[in-house]
């Protein structure tokens, strides 16, 4: 493919520029993009497929994968529950409606409706395991946050305590997830708690409900960035992401959204799209600031914050931002945790485990098969088409700026910086296993470009993406 093969007709967008190409020329054009398009996404399945094979090939033979049905963390498990109905129908739905309704209804209508959609989505294929197993008690398992609530009775001996039980071996060594991120990701369900709203129900609501409202933040952001109609072409398949497996419910869909409303708010305050941009700024450095208290690996959202200020052309809000940024880190040195000294712990716990045992050389590459399932082919085939506009794009804004680049163009950047963090992740090691789970911060950003698939296509697009979730919600046990 070359960066000729998106013109100004092509349904999936162009820079532009230049007289229209004739027809005949346009539509073999189109044709080419639209053969390309289904081989990425013939790789997409043949990159899953050999992680499939290849991984049960290992683990049968040595059990060093430490993953059951490998490349994902689940087990097989043929079932149906209360939730298949739901999770049929809201496909079919979203399918069928959604496009049409995307580009039709208010920008305050579509943006209450993807939350809606979102919530209902990651709800149903929850219920497919039932409430009990699906959803009341997937947070209290004996790896989750809740199961050392107690031990939070004075938060700042706590804090000042809390990394001495991170390694393995330590007296009292806190449960998995809890000592595989910063404090910050406890202390949300205790503050839960603390208002009465303790329990598995109450912290998986927290989480879907949250957590699905990162849908409006990628949406507002491709808006400012790139442009309306390109926000509602992502919406569709923001709120029928295959990711919502896994977001239902996990504390990561929780993480997305933080980090996701960090970068709404400073995409707003950057183009200055909102009545106060500076306290847009602020609230985005608080957001980024907490982001990384929730997850230790979630600093790699730098690279998509550093793309907003690229594609928006200015450096206005990072003082306020950085302002805002620091607030977390401030506290919680103040009240005695240490963010490095923790992490170094961490490092030697993850290599105690099964970090220490799964070999990275199956991982560094079924890691991305685990993102293909989460993120699902479309937005394979849609990060193809980044991949032929980015240059165009990065042309554009060397010779007069990101903003002379085409819509497709900003939201192509957008994304393709998400893709780096991401493949930051998977070569640092520190990922190996659950990042159908533990990418999503990343994954959510991937997800806008399907966007730039042509229209006539995009229901068979959203069919590929919401089959593989139904199929693996149905067929395994997930865990999450």
């Amino acid at each position: 493919m070359k960066t000729e093969d998106i013109t100004p007709t092509d349904t999936a967008g162009g820079t532009g520029h230049g007289p229209p190409a004739p027809p005949d020329r346009t539509d073999d054009r189109a044709r080419r993009a639209g053969r390309a398009d289904l081989i990425a996404a013939a790789a997409g399945v043949l990159l899953v497929t050999a992680a499939v094979v290849v991984g049960h090939v290992i683990q049968n033979r040595d059990g060093s994968l430490r993953a059951q049905w490998p490349p994902l963390l689940a087990s097989w498990d043929p079932h149906l529950g209360p939730g298949t109905p739901a999770a049929l129908v809201m496909a079919v739905l979203v399918v069928a409606y959604g496009p049409p309704l995307a580009a039709r209804l208010p920008w305050r209508g579509l943006l209450a409706a993807a939350w809606a959609g979102s919530m209902a989505w990651v709800f149903a294929l929850a219920l497919i395991d039932g409430w009990h197993r699906g959803v009341a008690k997937r947070l209290t398992t004996k790896h989750e946050y809740l199961r050392v609530i107690d031990r939070f009775e004075d938060i700042p001996a706590t804090l000042r305590d809390f990394t001495n039980h991170i390694v393995i071996g330590e007296p009292g060594n806190w449960p998995a997830h809890v000592a595989g991120h910063p404090p910050g990701a406890t202390l949300t369900f205790v503050w839960l708690d603390r208002i009465g709203l303790g329990g598995g129900a109450w912290a998986a609501l927290w989480c879907v409900v949250v957590g699905s409202s990162a849908v409006l933040a990628a949406l507002i952001t491709v808006r400012v960035l790139a442009d309306e109609r390109l926000a509602r072409r992502a919406a569709p398949f923001l709120v029928l992401a295959p990711a919502a497996v896994w977001a239902g419910v996990s504390a990561d869909g929780y993480f997305t959204a933080v980090a996701a409303w960090s970068v709404a708010l400073l995409a707003l305050a950057a183009t200055r799209r909102v009545r106060f941009p500076a306290v847009a700024a602020l609230g985005g450095g608080l957001l980024f600031g907490w982001t990384c208290y929730l997850s230790y690996g979630l600093g790699l959202m730098a690279a998509v914050l550093l793309a907003v200020l690229v594609l928006a052309r200015t450096a206005r809000p990072v003082p306020l931002f950085l302002l805002g940024a620091l607030v977390a880190p401030v506290a919680f040195t103040l009240a005695g945790f240490n963010w490095w000294t923790a992490y170094h712990l961490l490092v030697e716990r993850y290599y105690q485990g099964a970090g220490g045992v799964r070999p990275y050389g199956y991982w560094v590459w079924a890691n991305l098969a685990c993102a293909t399932l989460a993120a699902g082919l479309a937005a394979v085939a849609g990060l193809r088409r980044s991949a032929v506009a980015a240059p165009g794009a990065v042309r554009a804004a060397l010779r007069r700026g990101p903003a002379t680049a085409s819509p497709e163009g900003r939201l192509a950047l957008l994304v393709l910086a998400a893709l780096a963090a991401l493949l930051a992740a998977d070569l640092s090691g520190m990922s190996k296993a659950e990042t159908e789970r533990i990418w999503q911060p990343f994954l959510l950003w991937l997800l806008p470009a399907a966007a730039l698939l042509p229209r006539r296509r995009v229901r068979y697009w959203l069919v590929a993406s919401a089959v593989p979730a139904l199929l693996i919600n149905h067929l395994l046990w997930t865990g999450w």
